[in-house]
């Protein structure tokens, strides 16, 4: 059974209320995003807040208006808690809905999301477990086509996404013009192959696009560059 909570430096994620659990690709993810997030970049938005680890670990980063929307009632209410308690409660803005039907009243520099895994997969038999971890409110089409409505001009995008879904993901910001500036392939360790990939972008495109790997464990121990992206949050690093 998962810890009822998380406790990070500077904040802790309570998480007993929601379906999607607090994972180390997503503890790496947001890592990895807050250290992107250009320093101009004053508004961010998070689809799919879950319970408001990305968030956090943007909000600890820098001086920014964060808006984050969650369809889950239960991750929704357990969200409003575990940010409640920090120290950037008042520059978060937490919103109970579906994005699709949430009227915004402008666009942000920045929006991340980590979306629903999996489309035309089995599903389990809890309905919070299905929304959560596979795309039945939230398709990755229709979170690509929201993104290029809500992303002002120079503003950039980030995904993490099951590796083997590069393929569809390239196929599906073509039309939209919108374009990977980085993606990074996250393995476990050496002899495993990636299973996720975290994906900067922007309606920009660039004449390369750039390429690297994280991997989270070398035999026993955490690699540097897990340690290093993840100092600023793990109690224990």
């Amino acid at each position: 059974m998962p810890n009822p909570y998380f406790r990070f430096k500077q904040f802790t994620i309570h998480q007993d209320r929601c379906a999607m659990k607090v994972t180390t690709d997503a503890c790496l993810f947001g890592a990895w995003v807050a250290a992107r997030i250009p320093e101009k970049a004053s508004s961010v938005l998070d689809v799919g807040a879950g319970t408001g680890l990305l968030t956090l670990m943007i909000a600890q980063t820098g001086n920014r208006l964060i808006d984050a929307v969650e369809i889950q009632e239960a991750d929704y209410q357990q969200a409003a808690e575990n940010i409640g308690q920090t120290a950037w409660h008042a520059s978060i803005r937490l919103m109970r809905g579906d994005v699709l039907d949430v009227v915004f009243q402008k666009k942000y520099d920045v929006i991340v999301s980590n979306p629903p895994f999996y489309e035309r997969d089995l599903k389990g038999g809890e309905q919070p477990k299905n929304i959560a971890h596979h795309s039945e409110a939230l398709s990755l089409g229709e979170l690509l086509s929201f993104i290029r409505k809500q992303l002002v001009s120079g503003g950039s995008f980030f995904l993490l996404l099951p590796a083997r879904r590069e393929a569809e993901l390239l196929r599906l910001l073509e039309p939209l013009g919108l374009h990977i500036h980085h993606c990074c392939y996250v393995q476990q360790t050496e002899k495993h192959a990636p299973f996720r990939i975290m994906v900067a972008g922007a309606f920009e495109k660039k004449e390369h696009k750039e390429e690297g790997r994280i991997l989270i464990r070398n035999r026993n121990e955490y690699t540097p560059e897990f340690k290093t992206l993840l100092q600023p949050y793990y109690l224990h690093l």
